[in-house]
């Protein structure tokens, strides 16, 4: 079959195209900014990038018309715009409009369950776009999952940082609310076999896990997977607002998603049972049990999407990456540096590595103290990390940069800022004609931007004279012992 994905560039796309690819199927991809694509695409001949904007129905003209089914995956958590929900409506209506005009013969939408008659304002736009989803030309299945358990999901990371970070919490009262967590893998499984099964068409499944666990248990037991003991008490005075700031300061969250969240997590969500278990032949496995497999992940750094790299973690930059590649030359401070390039190969292995655990090479601590300043400002800090600990793609999130573009085989590294600051920032790495060339550009904006340059040059200094100097370092690695070693002793 043919299948068209939207949101292929988000957390459960990325996970469900190889899955799609490997039953054999071809794939049109549709992501806002073809960028972010995922670079193994390339690869692939059953796979199609078209860059459209649904939001902007003369650009969906590229969709190709002969698809058979196709996955609306195009939802956000963020609340940064006050027309949060007709936005969505409005990608919903030109969807539905144009897909219609194609042959596709069933849609598959991921919602959220709604089992409340006050529900939160995201779980209230999705329930508005499965109303505007529904036609007459083609059938549409919709899954309504809850809380969804996996690596690098959000509210996986958020429930990792609190258990790994503190013994004891004092936690709002909403922990104590009802939800059943359903793994990621039984999202994909739900989503995968249900693409040309005639029997769900024009069906609508909650879908959810074996257990009814509080937010307070689902924290417990995580702490029991990951050997931690942890102690909780709630209380009944935290209100919206500082529950917020809770998240906010605690976990890798941005405050505008930790509203959401907040939110969100008040409500109990609890799946209406049905027989798409039994139809689809899946069986839900625990949350303990999907704990352990994400740590699985993790430990294998085969981690292959996370809610950080999503636009929406920072809230900065919601623009076409395109927008932000060509760094301005005018008007511009720039602290530029080169140096010689001994080893091409381990130069661009430690530029690929920088910052998250790997740190920045030099002064580690003085990024770290920028990152404590830019989140008392309500900014994202250096909490985010980053997905992979070597590797980096267009749109990945990186500490408080976003990668803007990434090529080893051009020997370029470009990195915007999405930390507050009074102007704009790049940070750029490339290498020619075996020198490493390091540029850092600063666009201010008034003379607030203007005073904040000079006052941080100081650091500049040291920071980026220290960090290049240690990337065109050779390490010279030391020789294991073997018994073949030791006989030409």
């Amino acid at each position: 079959m043919t299948i068209l994905v939207t949101g292929a560039t988000g957390y459960i796309g990325k996970r469900l195209i190889p899955i799609l690819l490997n039953q054999g199927h071809t794939v049109v991809c549709v992501v806002r900014d073809r960028l972010r694509a995922d670079k193994s695409y390339a690869e692939e001949k059953n796979v199609y990038v078209i860059e459209a904007d649904f939001l902007k129905p003369e650009t969906l003209e590229n969709i190709p018309k002969k698809i058979d089914v196709a996955y609306y995956l195009i939802h956000s958590m963020s609340n940064s715009s006050k027309d949060f929900e007709s936005l969505e409506e409005r990608c919903a209506i030109n969807f539905k409009n144009y897909i219609e005009t194609t042959s596709v013969k069933q849609v598959i939408y991921l919602s959220g369950i709604t089992n409340e008659d006050v529900l939160s304002k995201h779980l209230r736009s999705r329930k508005n776009v499965e109303d505007h989803l529904k036609s007459q030309k083609y059938a549409l299945t919709i899954f309504k999952a809850g809380i969804i358990v996996g690596s690098g999901s959000s509210s996986f990371e958020i429930i990792r940082d609190l258990v790994e970070k503190l013994p004891f919490m004092i936690a709002p009262k909403w922990l104590n609310t009802k939800t059943q967590p359903l793994a990621v893998r039984d999202v994909l499984t739900f989503l995968h076999r249900a693409a040309g099964n005639e029997a769900i068409f024009n069906k609508t499944y909650d879908v959810f896990g074996p257990e009814i666990i509080t937010y307070k248990d689902m924290l417990l037991q995580f702490a029991k997977v990951r050997d931690l003991k942890r102690y909780i008490l709630t209380v009944p005075v935290m209100t919206p607002k500082l529950s917020s700031y809770w998240l906010y300061f605690v976990t890798s969250t941005s405050y505008k998603l930790a509203t959401s969240l907040v939110d969100s997590m008040g409500i109990q969500i609890i799946g209406k049972p049905s027989n798409i278990n039994k139809l689809l032949h899946v069986k839900p496995i625990t949350y303990s049990e999907a704990v352990a497999l994400a740590f699985e992940k993790i430990e294998q750094n085969s981690i292959v999407s996370s809610w950080k790299d999503s636009m929406v973690s920072s809230g900065r930059l919601n623009n076409s990456l395109h927008k932000y590649v060509n760094v301005p030359k005018f008007g511009c401070f720039k602290d530029k540096r080169e140096r010689s390039v001994t080893d091409t190969a381990q130069t661009i292995d430690k530029i690929w590595s920088i910052g998250g655990e790997n740190g920045w090479y030099y002064g580690t601590f003085l990024w770290k103290i920028r990152g404590y300043i830019d989140k008392v400002f309500g900014g994202i800090g250096l909490r985010r990390g980053r997905t992979n600990p070597n590797d980096l793609d267009a749109g990945d999130a990186l500490d408080f940069w976003r990668v803007i573009y990434a090529n080893k085989a051009q020997q370029k590294l470009l990195l915007y800022a999405e930390m507050r600051l009074p102007g704009e920032a790049w940070l750029e790495f490339k290498i020619r004609n075996n020198k490493l060339i390091q540029t850092a550009t600063f666009r201010p904006r008034g003379l607030w931007g203007r005073l904040y340059w000079y006052s941080v040059l100081p650091f500049h200094s040291i920071i980026f004279s220290g960090m290049i100097n240690k990337l065109v370092k050779v390490e010279t690695q030391k020789a294991t012992l073997t018994p073949e070693n030791l006989s030409n002793l």
